[in-house]
């Protein structure tokens, strides 16, 4: 079991890191929202919160670095939120750039390095220089007759927000409502942000009275400038209920003058200052009755290590061994003319598969995340870098809620932004170009995600100048990638292909971000440690799309065995469309290559026994089989001996060992106990057609 401070510990990195990506979040909300001319205060506020909490965490933990960044950027904000500094987009700049400052000191933080980062220093030294804003706003022209008990309450922020709220001519108005105390949370914030579309609310405050013990009344203040009978028609309920907060009816009376209660009740006083000895008129209020206290978490979630679900999913993994040999066992039994035993252990079995498989499935679902996780992060790549190279970007996200497993999750970022960035930088032709083209100055980057049986498919997608592809093949020439006898047999997809080959890329001079041509191939090749293979699809002046298949889940799988050269090897479910007889006879070659004709569509054919070098048990009197793999737009057919059924299997690692064989992405434990090897579909995909390619390209050479 882990140390509790260990323990502890990950609990702030994990807590640490999610407080950072809700700030990003709203800075990028914030970004939207000034491009848009628009105004949201409360985004700022859930800014200066999120930091806030950070500094606390900081100082619980010993994180120096932290909260020394922390406690600048709250200045800041707070600066920001009161209104004693403009945001501009130079102080919004500073700020998106604290997100990766955060990210170094939360590595540092993990290796434990107590060595001083620049960027923390040169961060707070610019911090600094933005001070902490002018003097406040001016005083309150006019006041509204307001509950003292309330704006005793106030904080320095919300009453920022009554007083910016009145200047800028918002009524005020009173919401009372009945909220259950079991859902009360939930509640509040739906109806703050229904309201968000009329105003805003500035605070809330207990009544002191509830119908029931299990509802609270509150009083919530909100601006607005509806009027009165549009509010109650959009947020009228049986359990709301709206007035306007009057203006002050004696305005020649000295400030802090006590006024005639409201029709319903309560002491109204003006929000001016009371004048000395006031307070004595002041009746009282009685305080409200407190709830029992109780240390019950209101929360119903809990963090969970995602080595602990690994290791939860290996136990599923030996299991489903027991129910083998179940299944086995009820099979020998029978076969011994022992029929009601035999019968007795299939129920057994029976009702062991459908618990397994309950527990399976629940596994998986916490595995889940939604990729918004990742999308978020790539939104502030692409604001960050449209800027340095100088061009206006929209970035249109859709799909964000679409699920895949953790882990994938996290080895999807570096793809991702390098595609993001080579899109920015390549595709998207500048302002001027576009607008000779006739499109718009701004480009277009959409990123859309969904799930298409078992995969999940990412396109990322530009409205650029698209792939040169003369450029592309020139350039592959020059590299020696390619002869130029054999150019024109590639097909356009062959050709687009070749942008994943190392050192090609289309741009003369590399720039800051792109044009080495060492980013694609590693794209491509990041994507296969994952299950995941690329497609691209561009057209020139209309712009160019990628698209990736990715595996849900890599933790467990369905897979079909297959027997080939005597050894069983298995093959994920997700990636076989069909199996069929293999028909020698049928076979032709092309372009160096065995392939089949299969419903009219050329298949290209994988001997699994001579590109795994397996000894081969010579020409076999039996029915063999191609299995026919599918991702994305690519099918290969792989020749077996046998198809010995399916089975879910846990994928293990092979080692370092084995890192050089491509074809293997790990072993499993079967159900009769012996170890099998998992192949790699995508792998195979690339490795037999680049076999077939380079010996074309030999022989074109040579030739």
């Amino acid at each position: 079991m882990a140390d509790p401070g260990e323990r502890a510990r990950e609990e702030f990195f994990t807590e640490a890191q999610e407080i950072v990506e809700a700030f990003s979040r709203n800075l990028l909300s914030l970004d939207a929202t000034l491009k848009a001319g628009g105004d949201d205060p409360s985004l700022v506020n859930e800014a200066f919160r999120a930091v806030h909490t950070l500094k606390g965490l900081a100082g619980l933990f010993g994180a120096s670095k932290m909260g020394m960044l922390s406690h600048r950027l709250e200045d800041v904000l707070d600066a920001l939120r009161l209104g004693r500094m403009h945001l501009s987009p130079q102080v919004l700049d500073t700020l998106f750039s604290a997100v990766d400052v955060y990210a170094q000191i939360l590595v540092a933080e993990k290796e434990g390095s107590e060595a001083p980062l620049a960027a923390v220093d040169d961060l707070c030294a610019v911090l600094d220089a933005l001070g902490s804003g002018g003097v406040p706003a001016g005083q309150l022209g006019s006041s509204y007759e307001l509950d003292p008990g309330l704006l005793a309450v106030l904080t320095e922020y919300e009453e920022h927000r009554l007083r910016a709220n009145i200047e800028h001519g918002l009524a005020l108005y009173r919401l009372r409502v009945q909220f259950d105390l079991a859902t009360i949370d939930r509640a509040l914030e739906e109806i703050k942000e229904r309201a968000k579309r009329h105003g805003e609310i500035i605070t809330y405050l207990p009544t002191g009275e509830s119908a029931s013990p299990d509802t609270i009344e509150l009083d919530l203040l909100m601006a607005s400038r509806d009027d009165l009978a549009t509010l109650i028609g959009t947020l009228g309920a049986d359990h709301v209920v709206i007035e306007a907060v009057p203006r002050r009816r004696r305005p020649s009376l000295a400030a802090g003058t006590l006024h005639p209660p409201p029709p319903g009740g309560g002491t109204l006083v003006s929000l001016a200052p009371p004048a000395p000895g006031a307070e004595a008129l002041v009746e009282e209020e009685p305080a409200p009755a407190e709830h029992a206290a109780s240390l019950k978490s209101v929360t119903q979630t809990v963090r969970v290590d995602i080595k602990k679900l690994d290791h939860l999913m290996n136990i599923v993994g030996e299991l489903s061994i027991v129910r083998g040999v179940l299944s086995r066992l009820s099979e020998r039994v029978r076969a011994d003319g022992q029929r009601q035993l035999s019968a007795e252990i299939l129920r057994v079995h029976r009702n062991f598969d459908r618990r397994l498989g309950e527990l399976r499935d629940a596994i998986l679902e916490v595995r889940m995340v939604p990729l918004g996780q990742v999308f978020d992060r790539l939104a502030r790549v692409v604001r960050q870098i449209s800027r340095d190279v100088g061009k206006e970007i929209r970035l249109v996200i859709t799909g964000a809620e679409t699920e895949i497993d953790k882990l994938i999750v996290e080895e999807l970022s570096d793809p991702l932004m390098h595609m993001i960035r080579n899109a920015i930088d390549h595709g998207i032709e500048s302002a001027e170009v576009r607008e000779r083209a006739g499109k718009p100055p701004a480009g277009t980057i959409a990123l859309n995600a969904y799930q298409k049986g078992n995969h999940v498919m990412i396109e990322i997608e530009d409205d650029g100048g698209g792939i040169d592809e003369e450029a592309l093949l020139e350039k592959a020439v020059a590299f020696g990638r390619i002869a130029r006898a054999e150019a024109h047999d590639l097909s356009r997809q062959e050709l687009l292909g070749l942008i994943f080959t190392p050192g090609v890329s289309t741009r003369d001079e590399p720039g800051d971000f792109s044009g080495r041509g060492v980013g694609m191939d590693v794209v491509k090749t990041n994507l296969g440690k994952i299950g995941g293979v690329i497609d691209v699809h561009s057209e020139r002046g209309i712009g160019t799309k990628m698209t990736i298949t990715l595996p849900i889940t890599l933790a467990i799988v369905n897979a079909l065995l297959v027997r080939v050269a005597g050894q069983v090897f298995a093959i994920a479910v997700s990636s076989v469309s069909e199996a069929i007889v293999f028909d020698p006879r049928k076979l032709k070659r092309i372009d160096g290559r065995e392939v089949i004709s299969l419903r009219g569509k050329t298949l290209p054919i994988c001997r699994l026994d001579a590109v795994l070098a397996l000894a081969s048990e010579g020409p076999s009197e039996g029915r063999r089989y191609v299995v026919v793999t599918s991702l994305g737009a690519r099918r290969l057919g792989l020749v077996v001996d046998a198809v010995l059924g399916q089975e879910d299997i846990v994928i293990k690692a092979l080692g370092a060992s084995f890192d050089d064989i491509r074809c293997l992405s790990g072993a499993t434990e079967l159900g009769d106990q012996r170890v099998g090897l998992v192949l790699d579909p995508a792998a195979l995909l690339e490795e037999v057609l680049a076999s077939a390619e380079t010996a074309a390209l030999g022989a074109a050479l040579g030739g």
